[in-house]
């Protein structure tokens, strides 16, 4: 009986050492924890930072490294800088959502705009299909479309010198020679009302060089076309005014013009126009390939043009070097 208070007081003991051996494990375990982060301070700083690079510590001559326990010990509170950049490391996943809607809609636009291009390309190759007349370097020339075209020539000034332009001598009218292929060459005036004819014109009976004329579709191939027109001068079956047009060369082309002149004239006995057609021929060829107009009103610009106007024949193809000519296929 007296043996187990002796017991009972061992086991008292060890129960006793075993409650206070968790309590103070318990106890100490925040305190290891915090001691082991480290963190950095001045000697006389009242902050402590995570970061040895952080910027409060630039100016610092020596960092030292401490636990985190012994800055609080101290009485050191977090830098501000250091909040910052814990704050800054959250919000990353929100950034990359955004970044993928944004790579959607690039992909979308980029697809729209392809489909325009496309459609541009398209309607350009049907606008260059268009066939156009070709001249031939053999001297004959393929009509495309019937419309007659005229080319404008230094802005449309005929550039006729002062000396010409004068009306002292009155209205006059020259015709240049027949060159040595029997063509004609250029004709000039200083047209006035003057000599404007007032007889019928009469039948026109002498042939130009290339004279090979024939019907087609449209009525004849080519007119007996003057230099100067018939009513501007009266001058009629005169080689050194004539040479072989086609009707597009004589009407809608030259007539266009001369009819403007022609009623400038009319309007009053005071106006005159200086006046000059020069056909234009190529090498030794007998039809011409064209004709050059100019005119200027003396004292004004109501009548002013420098224009060329083709010999063609739309739907033909013509030889140029002797006047022949047959259907353009």
């Amino acid at each position: 009986m007296k043996r187990t208070p002796s017991v009972w007081l061992k086991w008292l003991l060890v129960f006793v050492l075993l409650v206070g051996s968790t309590t103070t494990a318990t106890a100490a375990a925040p305190a290891t924890v915090a001691q082991a982060r480290t963190v950095y301070v001045t000697r006389t700083g009242k902050h402590y930072f995570y970061s040895r690079h952080d910027r409060g510590l630039n100016h610092a001559k020596k960092v030292y490294a401490v636990s985190l326990t012994t800055a609080k010990k101290r009485g050191l509170t977090l830098a501000k800088t250091s909040k910052k950049k814990a704050a800054k490391k959250k919000p990353a996943k929100k950034k990359r959502v955004v970044k993928k809607k944004k790579s959607v809609k690039k992909k979308t636009t980029k697809k729209k705009v392809a489909k325009k291009k496309t459609t541009k390309k398209k309607s350009a190759k049907k606008v260059t299909s268009k066939k156009k007349p070709k001249v031939k370097s053999s001297g004959t020339y393929i009509a495309g479309a019937s419309r007659y075209r005229v080319k404008v020539l230094n802005k449309n000034r005929p550039g006729f010198s002062k000396a010409t332009l004068s009306t002292r001598k009155g209205a006059w009218q020259k015709y240049g020679r027949l060159d040595l292929y029997n063509r004609a060459t250029p004709a000039n005036a200083l047209l006035n009302r003057k000599l404007m004819p007032k007889a019928k014109r009469q039948a026109l009976y002498v042939n130009p060089t290339g004279w090979h004329n024939k019907r087609i579709k449209s009525g004849w191939l080519y007119n007996r076309s003057h230099l100067i027109g018939y009513q501007l001068t009266g001058q009629n079956n005169n080689l050194k005014n004539l040479i072989t047009g086609t009707r597009q060369l004589n009407d809608p082309g030259m007539s266009k013009y001369e009819n403007k002149v022609a009623a400038y004239l009319k309007a009053s006995p005071k106006h005159y126009v200086r006046y000059r057609v020069t056909p234009v021929f190529k090498n030794h060829e007998l039809l011409a390939r064209g004709v050059k107009m100019q005119a200027q009103s003396v004292g004004s610009n109501k009548i002013r043009f420098n224009v060329y106007l083709p010999n063609t024949q739309a739907g033909m193809k013509l030889n140029y070097v002797n006047g022949l000519s047959k259907v353009a296929k």
